[in-house]
């Protein structure tokens, strides 16, 4: 399994940031993983606009879930098939907004495996094709070292942006009052709830502790990911609803409409 994780994506990636650093002015490792950081999200954006996506679909089944749970609500088992079957129809994973952080992660563990020791150069993970930096500054614009640990500034500014970025993609939560029910929840309904609260609260102060305790370097990749995902959500949140408005039309299906 190690050598496989090894094999797959620390030297491919140890590689790739090579070459990136490679064509950075000083050999700048901070510019780099900006770089890096956006050449991920490119690969990932088709699953991440699909997420988006599967967001937005949720608020416009919103109304008719409602009414599945009155109708059934003595009838829990019957409510959870009712409401597996509306998302089966419209294809909704109800899961899927977390996907794409799921998918990252294998990149943070890489990230941290090349920082942890320092980013050193190690010509036995080197491909023959890979150029290698004259000079490689791992001082990003002689502000920081992205190999140092235990930096509580940067540390604070990954949770933010994490949180930021989260309160972006996810639909608005209910206030408590429109939460109350006689209603007992569904199995669905608290795993998502669940997930929801612990995107929304706990992955963000979760982010703090494991940037503190790790490279800067992360903390760094994390900042750079989240700040980037956040801008273009702004934007890809509003084009994707309006397909959806538009589909929805066309096919004379009602829509939720969320504010912007």
């Amino acid at each position: 399994m190690i050598e496989f994780f090894k094999i797959t994506l620390f030297i491919p990636l140890y590689n790739l940031l090579l070459f990136i650093t490679n064509t950075m002015p000083h050999g700048d490792l901070g510019l780099a993983i900006i770089i890096l950081t956006i050449l991920i999200k490119i690969v990932i954006f088709p699953l991440y606009a699909k997420s988006i996506y599967t967001q937005i679909k949720l608020k416009s089944v919103e109304s008719k879930l409602k009414e599945i749970k009155e109708k059934y609500k003595k009838d829990l088992n019957e409510q959870s098939r009712k409401i597996m079957e509306v998302y089966r129809q419209e294809k909704i994973n109800p899961l899927s907004g977390f996907l794409v952080l799921f998918i990252q992660l294998p990149v943070i563990i890489t990230l941290f495996y090349v920082f942890k020791d320092s980013f050193v150069l190690r010509p036995d993970l080197i491909y023959e094709f890979t150029p290698t930096p004259e000079k490689i500054s791992t001082n990003f614009f002689g502000l920081v070292d992205l190999t140092l640990n235990h930096n509580y500034i940067f540390a604070v500014l990954a949770g933010s942006a994490q949180y930021l970025q989260t309160k972006l993609s996810l639909p608005p939560r209910k206030r408590k009052d429109e939460n109350k029910s006689a209603n007992p929840k569904s199995f669905s309904e608290d795993l998502a709830r669940s997930m929801d609260l612990q995107m929304r609260y706990m992955m963000p102060v979760l982010m703090v502790f494991v940037a503190f305790s790790f490279p800067v370097a992360i903390s760094f990749y994390w900042i750079t990911s989240s700040l980037f995902s956040a801008i273009y959500e702004t934007f890809l949140i509003k084009k994707l609803r309006l397909k959806l408005e538009n589909s929805q039309v066309k096919n004379q299906i009602p829509v939720f409409k969320g504010s912007n």
